[in-house]
């Protein structure tokens, strides 16, 4: 079969040709660039446990620990008050709660050997993650990486499809299947003929990297309504002058910060003098007293403004009398979130990624992070169908599942958007805070770590890849079926103790809870108790398939059997070793006896793009960018997953 092209190397693109590489399938990626990534210290991405962990998996995880940061704790102020810290564990390792944790209500999680504290996001520069994927594309020999290729056409029939590149090597190229993760002014998607409907401009924000000491070192912020000197406070600096705003500071290595201020409503120009003067104003806050001189700005590549004292009001001043830490201004720019969702992400053997199916990013939700879920999704099901051949129900329940889940996080942006930046739509989405439980700054607080509707990891628990109804013997545990599996310790069929999230990737995953197994040799167990017949069931699957054991599994009973998908979500939890059961739900993950989903579960689909539901979510999605407020029917992403990504 012909090789899967992917348009566009950013990380999305590049990620997906190394998973699919990974898979054996092979892969074209055609690069409309030269190949060298522009290095922006002011274009970072924030990465959830999950998608951190698969990024890790397709060999960046060298780059995420060297240039990538895990925060300590996470401060919420409200002008000179500390509303909360949410501490982290910093390698996700057991860590013991602390005061201030106690103090915030929800700074630790519990889990079966006692309390844990949440593991941090990492916090990464986007040219260091392409870096690191191009790197690992060089040691996969199915990948060719095609430099200065420009998609100009697009053609498609029953056996693949033809791309016609203009370039250096522009010429017409043969694929299997073919994947848009070019870009929010995405080729593919408009030879496609798919609209790109939503918001422009839903937030904007003035973004500085800097290197700098602050009061909190390893701690990110989020100050709401801080206060404001001099010519920052008094609105003769421009745009980001005025009484209220938002600034956020998230660490890198090496003393390096990453500062966003959310500017008013409106496309005013942010002049090198405004945010000068507003990094000044800002550090000198944060600083009980001064401790040197002036921003000065480094030389080297960058976006935008660059400069030192003589852009400020003099070496260590303010403007008011407070004195300014030393700091060295590295890269700015101006950060403008926009919310789309594309009309379809499949039409034959085509399919939409990353920003050329969405964006999104208000309210500290993370573009990238949901591009990456779309590569994760979508490399098992594309390996499946270049293996084994694929149903057209395997291959749309990438558009069902991933599609749903976007769309459901830009309904709880939108609806969180008016009570977060207006309080006059207070009493008007009052439910959307008493639903939750929850105040205005813990939703804030939820999207930037990946909680609650802005921020967790989604649940495909409408997937038509699900079984129609709970098989025979199925059991409840912690994780709902469609939600991300538990990052429990397992112990691989070499013997080695490893996460579970490490072995994702390849296949089915096959998880035996057995308690007590640990202190047994391995030679012993794998030949004794339920192992066997596990072991015959397994290797009758349709699909490739690894059996781990797992001492515990959150609200799991002794010798509960687990099958995870390849990108982690559980498919189903059985009493024991069921043969039929799992058999039935391995052949519904290819696709088969997908048919037979009655019509009913279909209308319930909140997103799903079937040919009889297109009319109906246009519609809805219709009604979520025109008024500001989507239906409520649909599960948002994180519904029931009881936490966390």
């Amino acid at each position: 079969m012909d090789p899967v092209i992917v348009a566009g190397a950013g990380p999305v693109g590049l990620s997906l040709a190394v998973a699919l590489a990974r898979l054996g399938v092979p892969c074209i990626v055609l690069d409309e660039t030269d190949g060298r990534d522009e290095v922006r210290p002011a274009r970072t991405a924030v990465l959830r446990p999950d998608t951190a962990a698969f990024l890790a998996r397709l060999g960046c995880a060298e780059t995420l620990g060297s240039e990538g940061t895990r925060w300590a704790a996470w401060r919420t102020v409200q002008r000179r008050r500390l509303l909360d810290r949410v501490a982290f564990a910093a390698t996700g390792a057991l860590a013991v709660r602390t005061a201030d944790a106690d103090a915030a209500g929800h700074g630790a999680e519990r889990g079966n050997d006692g309390a844990h504290a949440p593991l941090s996001p990492i916090h990464v520069p986007q040219h260091a993650l392409a870096r690191a994927l191009r790197t690992a594309l060089d040691h996969e020999p199915l990948v060719q990486v095609v430099p200065e290729s420009r998609v100009i056409e697009l053609t498609q029939d029953r056996d693949g499809v033809g791309i016609h590149t203009r370039g250096p090597k522009g010429t017409w190229w043969r694929g299997s299947y073919v994947v848009g993760c070019d870009g929010p002014r995405s080729t593919v998607r408009k030879l496609l003929d798919i609209r790109f409907p939503g918001r422009t401009a839903v937030e904007r924000h003035a973004v500085a990297a800097l290197r700098t000491e602050l009061p909190w070192p390893g701690e990110a912020l989020l100050h709401r309504a801080p206060p404001r000197r001099g010519a920052a406070g008094t609105g003769r600096a421009g745009v980001l002058g005025g009484t209220t705003g938002e600034v956020t500071a998230r660490p890198l290595p090496d003393g390096v910060w990453r500062l966003d201020w959310l500017l008013p409503p409106g496309r005013d120009l942010v002049t090198p003098d405004a945010l000068v003067a507003r990094i000044r104003d800002t550090l000198a806050g944060w600083t009980e007293a001064g401790t040197g001189q002036g921003g000065t700005a480094a030389e080297g590549e960058g976006h935008a403004f660059r400069g030192g004292p003589a852009f400020g009001q003099g070496p260590g001043d303010a403007g008011n009398g407070s004195l300014v830490p030393a700091y060295e201004l590295l890269d700015t720019g101006v950060h403008t979130v926009h919310h789309r969702l594309a009309r379809r992400w499949r039409s034959g053997r085509a399919f939409l990624a990353g920003d050329a199916a969405h964006l999104l990013g208000a309210l500290g939700t993370q573009g990238l992070d949901e591009g990456l879920r779309d590569a994760e999704n979508l490399a098992w099901k594309l390996g499946v169908a270049w293996h084994h051949g694929a149903s057209d129900a395997l291959l749309d329940s990438y558009q069902t599942e991933r599609r749903s889940a976007v769309a459901a996080r830009l309904r709880a942006a939108d609806q969180a958007l008016p009570l977060l930046r207006d309080g006059g739509a207070r009493g008007r989405l009052r439910g959307v805070v008493t639903a939750a439980g929850r105040g205005r700054t813990a939703l804030l607080t939820d999207g930037h770590l990946g909680r609650g509707p802005l921020g967790a990891a989604p649940v495909y628990d409408r997937s038509p890849l699900a079984p129609a109804v709970a098989p025979p013997g199925a059991v409840r545990v912690d994780t709902v079926p469609g939600a991300p599996a538990a990052d429990v310790t397992v112990t691989a069929s070499d013997g080695s103790a490893v996460r579970l999230r490490e072995r994702l990737g390849h296949g089915l995953l096959v998880v035996l809870v057995a308690p007590g197994t640990g202190v047994w040799d391995r030679k012993h167990w794998m030949s004794a108790g339920l192992m066997p017949r596990l072991a015959d069931a397994v290797a009758a699957l349709p699909l490739p398939a690894e059996i781990l054991v797992a001492e515990h599994y959150p609200g799991a009973a002794a010798h509960t059997v687990l099958l995870i998908r390849p990108d982690g979500h559980l498919v189903t939890a059985l009493a024991g070793v069921r043969a039929a059961e799992l058999q039935a739900c391995a052949e519904r993950l290819c696709g088969d006896g997908t048919g037979d989903v009655p019509d009913a579960e279909r209308e319930t689909d909140p997103d799903g793009d079937t040919d009889r539901d297109t009319d109906r979510d246009r519609d809805r999605y219709r009604e979520f960018t025109e008024e500001g407020l989507g239906g409520e029917r649909g599960g948002a992403p994180g519904a029931g997953a009881g936490g966390a990504g």
